[in-house]
Order: C-alpha cells, then sequence, then structure tokens
C-alpha cells in the first residue's frame, strides 16, 4: 500500500461585489493568505482596477488611451492570482439566509444565483443626480467610473462638443471644466453656493477665480440649475446657458442600498457603517471604499469620504481580515488634492467653519511665501491657511493654494494631525531644506509659528 495522498482542503467561496480597488485589492489579501480558496469577483461595468481619478486627463489629452488607466486586468487576476472575475455581472440581490447573492448577467441576458460563504461589498459610489426635469437626457453626464468616462467621450466626440456646462464647483466639477477647455469647448461652472470647492474656506476658494477666468472658464456662482433641456441649461432666475454636454459635478451618493436591503446597517449619507476591521453589522460580510464610512480622526465624526486612497487602504485592511489576518483602519483626517489651471491646492483637517460646527474654538491665520527660496528663478507664491484650536494649541487643519512645488506640502500636515501635534511642535520639526526646494523656513512651519502667536 502506497503513502496516503494529500487532500486540498475543501474550499470554501469569498464573493466579491465590485471591481475597482476597494474590492480587488481585498481580493489580493485574501488570495495571498489563503490560497486555496476560490474568489470569484463580481463588477458590473466593462473594466478592473483602474484610476477614476484619471478620467479629467483622459478627456484634456494628457492620458493618451482609456486603457491607460487600468492598472490590472481581468485576464490578469484570472492567470496570475485565479480570481474569477466576471464583467458585467451586476449583484442585484443579498440572501443572508441562504447566503448567496442574485446576479444579473447582462453579456448573455440571464439571472443566476452563487453562494458564498464570505462577502466582501465593494459597490462604490454614483455621481449625485438630483430630481431636476431633463436629468436623464443623454447629454446630461456624470463621471465616476470608465463606463461612464467612455460614455462621456462617445457623446463629447459625436457632438462636436461646442459648449460644456458643468454643475458644481467641486474637485471633479474643476478637473473636468478645465479639461474640456483643452480638449477645445466653451464652459461654464454653475455653481449653487457663495464660493467653489466647499471643503475650502472661501477667502482660500476665491483664488481660484481669476486664473480659472485667465484660462477661458466662465463662473457662476449662486447659480441653481432649474431644468435641462436638449442644448441647454436653465437657471432658478430665468437665464439660460448653451451646453452640447452637461457634466455633474454634484459629489457622489454611496451606492448602499444592496447591503443596506439585506439588512446591514447605514450611516451618515447613507453609507454602511464598518467598524475599525471593515466589518459590516451582517455575519460574515466585509465592506470597503466609497461605499461606507470613515471616521475623522479630527472632529470624531462619522463622515463619508469618496477617494481613491481610502477606496485601496479599507479593502486592504477588509482583505487581510477576511484572509484570516488581524487589520485595522485608521480614519482619514480629510486630505485631498487638485491642480486648477495654474493652482495646486491641497487641504485636510478641518476648515474654519467645519471646526466651529464641531465644537472647536477655532483660530486661522494665512500666510503669504514662496516654494523656494525668493532668490531661484522658479519660484513661486504660495498660500498657507492654518486652523487650531484656542487655549490648546492643537493643530486642527490646513489649506495650501500655489504654484508648482505647493499642494504636497498638505502631506505635512495631514501627518501631524494624525499624530495630534500642536502647533509648536510643528514649527519644531526638522523639516528639508535647500534653495531649489524651500526657503530657510518652509512655509508649513511659517504658518504654524504665525498662528501660534495667536493661541
Amino acid at each position: 500500500m502506497g503513502p496516503p495522498v494529500a487532500c486540498q482542503p475543501m474550499a470554501e467561496r469569498l464573493v466579491v461585489i465590485g471591481g475597482d480597488g476597494a474590492g480587488m485589492a481585498a481580493a489580493m489579501q485574501v488570495r495571498r493568505r489563503q490560497p486555496y480558496l476560490e474568489i470569484v469577483a463580481l463588477e458590473k461595468g466593462r473594466w478592473t482596477s483602474y484610476s477614476a481619478c484619471g478620467i479629467p486627463y483622459l478627456v484634456g489629452g494628457e492620458v493618451a488611451a482609456l486603457d491607460d488607466l487600468v492598472a490590472r486586468s481581468p485576464q490578469e487576476f484570472r492567470d496570475k492570482h485565479r480570481i474569477d472575475v466576471r464583467l458585467q455581472h451586476e449583484v442585484i440581490g443579498i440572501d443572508m439566509d441562504r447566503r448567496r447573492v442574485e446576479v444579473r448577467d447582462h453579456q448573455r441576458q440571464r439571472t443566476i444565483h452563487i453562494d458564498f460563504d464570505r462577502l466582501h461589498v465593494a459597490t462604490g459610489a454614483r455621481p449625485t443626480r438630483p430630481e431636476l426635469p431633463g436629468i436623464d437626457l443623454d447629454h446630461v453626464k456624470g463621471v465616476q467610473t470608465l463606463d461612464d468616462a467612455q460614455a462621456l467621450l462617445d457623446h463629447a466626440r459625436a457632438s462636436r462638443c461646442r459648449s460644456v456646462a458643468v454643475v458644481g464647483g467641486g474637485y471633479i466639477g474643476l478637473e473636468m471644466a478645465e479639461a474640456f477647455v483643452r480638449w477645445g469647448a466653451s464652459v461654464t461652472v454653475l455653481e449653487g453656493g457663495d464660493h467653489l470647492m466647499r471643503t475650502l474656506d472661501p477667502d482660500m476658494a476665491d483664488r481660484l477665480l481669476e486664473p480659472m477666468k485667465g484660462m477661458g472658464i466662465t463662473v457662476r456662482l449662486g447659480a441653481n440649475v432649474a431644468a435641462f433641456e436638449t442644448g441647454r441649461v436653465l437657471l432658478g432666475d430665468g437665464d439660460v446657458v448653451d451646453a452640447d454636454l452637461v457634466v455633474l459635478g454634484l459629489g457622489v451618493t454611496p451606492n448602499a442600498e444592496l447591503a443596506a436591503d439585506a439588512g446591514a446597517a447605514t450611516g451618515v449619507r447613507g453609507a454602511l457603517v464598518v467598524d475599525r476591521r471593515q466589518r459590516t453589522t451582517l455575519d460574515g460580510v466585509y465592506a470597503a471604499g466609497d461605499c461606507c464610512v470613515s471616521e475623522h480622526l479630527v472632529s470624531a465624526r462619522s463622515m463619508h469620504f469618496a477617494l481613491g486612497t481610502v477606496a485601496n487602504k479599507q479593502g486592504r485592511v477588509a482583505g487581510i481580515n477576511l484572509g484570516g489576518g488581524y487589520a485595522t483602519f485608521a480614519g482619514v483626517v480629510g486630505t485631498a488634492i487638485t491642480k486648477i489651471c495654474s493652482l495646486e491646492v491641497g487641504r485636510t483637517g478641518l476648515t474654519v467653519a467645519e471646526a466651529e460646527r464641531d465644537g472647536f474654538a477655532a483660530v486661522a491665520t494665512t500666510i503669504e511665501a514662496t516654494t523656494h527660496a525668493g532668490y531661484m528663478a522658479d519660484t513661486e507664491p504660495i498660500a498657507v491657511k492654518m486652523v487650531a484650536e484656542r487655549g490648546s494649541g492643537r493643530l486642527l487643519g490646513a489649506q495650501i493654494v500655489g504654484g508648482a512645488g505647493s499642494a504636497k506640502r498638505i502631506d505635512t500636515v495631514a501627518t501631524a494631525l494624525h499624530a495630534r501635534m500642536r502647533l509648536d511642535e510643528v514649527v519644531d520639526l526638522d523639516l528639508a531644506y535647500a534653495p531649489p526646494f524651500s526657503s530657510v523656513w518652509d512655509p508649513i512651519a511659517v504658518a504654524a509659528r504665525s498662528l501660534a502667536g495667536q493661541v
């Protein structure tokens, strides 16, 4: 009788709903820890693991092709990692009693059921679409996925896109406005509030107006959209804005309904409630990315913060735990960065308005400096607004607007916020100096020193 034959362990199945960063980051972490686990990833679109943040640069011509935004193809996941990725498979129901998902296979036009032992929800978010007349017209587009980008580009090419209205003056709205100017269109930004980029204080956001005007972008503040019609946008004051294409830049809404209908608890903005290990309130069900909440480390509030960096980190944490390890997600401080026309913009922590809303006695200062030593030929202006708590001197947040070399300095402030540093500690940080990179006192240290005298 020969030696006993080794048996492969009985495989369980993990089903991942969503094939972008939060979903596939989790799937990869599980595969590293459990080589025999069957992993099925269901993606309702036509691409996996892509950079949605790169879409404006694709539209503006700085990225050559849509596929350049894809980090890993479905075939790579199948061949190299034995992850069964199924495109155009939309999960339409979760049955927790039977532990299975109901799936609409759009390729074969059929509905199937797939059993799961563990489930990871990474359904992301969708562009917010207000209930206005004409919102469903074909030329009114949101931009969140590569499928959205393809639809946007197809319409722009077919219509020759001479005039574009961007509804909303946040990050994606302003990035898309610049992209379509580069495309060659006439662009109008319609913002209902009194300033652009509401994650900035008004005085910092107003610095964007002149560069945008200089690039040919028309900005209309206090512009309330009443309806959409073919070729134009109707405003509440009776005015009309011509538009072959309308781009919605009103933020995103969490795609949490699928798990919520199965019994998962939801929180702020309807996003899924998760604990530090990314577990939902459903047994054996995890969630990550734009569909779920995060904890703000400065305000201690639960918040919805839709950004690729957060989605990938949460996906990694969920995957480690799904794979039998242990990991926790620390939370966020609300760090974001972008480039609008000639200006770089960074922000982290709380604005003055947010700090006061959350009960802090806030003080703030804004300093003007240069990105490099003032005698260097390529130096650029930079403005840093810093916010702190009166009395304690605890750093609460910062905003940066300036030329090339400005915005990544926001990472220093984000790190200080994670460490709960005071202004005097920020002043004493051993920051690098050489004339091509900074003045002797970095603008971050200058702002902290200036504000420390006011607390």
